[in-house]
């Protein structure tokens, strides 16, 4: 008997393009629970200290317990280190199981998933649905799955750990792709159904979810997913450690270890947001930062102070960027703005690399990197220098707190970065933030079960 992924699974249509199959879903039993929403969190990447300890608290069984698990002593009395946390994380979710917590669903399913989230625009709500499941990991040249951006190496092993140790998905990565309506149709007919779950985070969005069994609606999303290839909108650094974990068990015929968990979103019709992912760089004041700019005019770059409000700021960014070139914003969090444009194109061909395609060598992020950070400011690539946060007044608010700088960046189009990734051509890690993204907790993914 095939074991659950492979060509006995019901669904399971064999390939070249997306494959993705349904599986026993973990879920939070209502009942044993304070509410969904309090077991609930965001990926992992976007919780911060204090939006954790606020999860933590809002429920014992909050999900950021098994994604974010906090290092405690081993029963030797050793000092805990990040295998500790890894292992605390399986030893909490088995428990959540024994206690009923935690319940596979009885069958295995692709889960159809509802957001509406409140927006600002026509409607007052931006809605999303996708189709969660457990997609076919392969990591070859010109695959169907196209990253897009750089990952870095801690992270992964990271992830790697945690989910080798707790042998399950414990979040879905975000994937976008372009279908033929076969499997929006089903999601559609679904959605007319009783749903699994209701339930509104602390946010306003509502997240609904649906279970997909039968056979042939499984076919029906299947034969549109097999001409289609996905883009990583968000999970660059889970779909390696899924790379990573597939080579450590290829010696196994079939592996739960060739799945992992996605949730997959039709952008034809469901457009995501993109929006930027700032830098605070930590050891930079901003008075060095303007100075080291000043130094040789030659190079052609253009400070304009701007009074506040952030909002203001960002507006005036828009309208530099309208105008083309390089734009940033850079504050010391001070309610005080200074718009950075340029640079002269002598410099950006001494310090940008050649063997990529001119859109990426005018990418923010490239220049960024390779001019401002790497040449002229001379900031080392690391943790300790530079800090990734996905909000502009968390930036500006971190770099009040370290005394650094924060560099604000202007979204970039989803278009760009589709070409890019269809030819092959990661970006600068960390250059856009695709959304709404996934909360965590609804679905989980036990390996134990396939």
């Amino acid at each position: 008997m095939a074991s659950p992924g492979g060509p006995g699974d019901p669904g399971h249509v064999a390939t070249a393009g997306l494959s993705l199959s349904p599986f026993r879903g973990l879920r939070y039993v209502p009942e044993r629970v304070g509410t969904l929403a309090a077991v609930t969190s965001p990926p992992y990447d976007v919780v911060d200290p204090q939006g954790r300890l606020g999860l933590e608290t809002a429920d014992p069984h909050n999900v950021v317990r098994l994604i974010l698990p906090r290092p405690e002593p081993e029963d030797n009395g050793e000092r805990p280190d990040r295998d500790t946390r890894y292992r605390h994380a399986a030893r909490l979710l088995k428990s959540w199981l024994n206690e009923g917590v935690l319940a596979p669903d009885p069958q295995p399913a692709l889960y159809v998933y509802e957001q509406r989230t409140p927006d600002d625009g026509p409607g007052g709500e931006l809605l999303q649905r996708g189709l969660i499941g457990a997609l076919a990991v392969s990591g070859r040249e010109g695959g169907v799955v196209l990253p897009h951006e750089d990952v870095m190496p801690r992270p992964v092993a990271d992830r790697v750990g945690l989910m080798r140790t707790t042998r399950a998905n414990l979040e879905p990565l975000l994937l976008t792709y372009r279908g033929k309506g076969g499997a929006s149709a089903v999601i559609e007919r679904t959605v007319d159904h009783e749903p699994l779950l209701t339930t509104t985070t602390s946010d306003g969005t509502r997240h609904r979810l649906w279970a997909v069994t039968d056979p042939g609606e499984l076919a029906e999303v299947s034969r549109d997913l097999a001409t289609c290839r996905a883009l990583i909108a968000d999970g660059h650094h889970r779909w390696e450690m899924y790379l990573r974990l597939q080579r450590e068990h290829r010696h196994l015929s079939f592996s739960p270890w060739d799945r992992g968990m996605v949730l997959l979103v039709d952008t034809a019709r469901y457009p995501l947001r993109v929006r930027a992912i700032h830098r605070v760089l930590y050891r930079l004041p901003l008075e060095r930062a303007l100075a080291a700019l000043g130094e040789s005019p030659e190079d052609g770059w253009r400070v304009r102070r701007i009074e506040g409000p952030l909002d203001g700021a960002l507006d005036a960014l828009a309208t530099a960027k309208q105008d083309g070139g390089n734009a940033f914003v850079l504050t010391a969090g001070d309610s005080v703005y200074h718009l950075l444009t340029g640079p002269e194109e002598a410099l950006l061909d001494a310090t940008v690399p050649k063997d990529k395609p001119a859109e990426w060598r005018r990418l923010d992020a490239t220049v960024l990197h390779a001019t401002l950070l790497e040449h002229t400011w001379r900031i080392p690539d690391g943790p300790d220098d530079i800090g990734y946060l996905h909000a502009a007044a968390a930036a500006e608010h971190e770099a009040a707190r370290s005394g650094g700088t924060a560099v604000l960046l202007h979204p970039v189009d989803e278009g760009v970065v589709r070409r890019l990734a269809e030819q092959g051509v990661t970006m600068p890690r960390k250059s856009t933030s695709f959304g709404p993204k996934p909360a965590t907790g609804l679905v989980l993914r036990s390996l134990e079960l396939g």
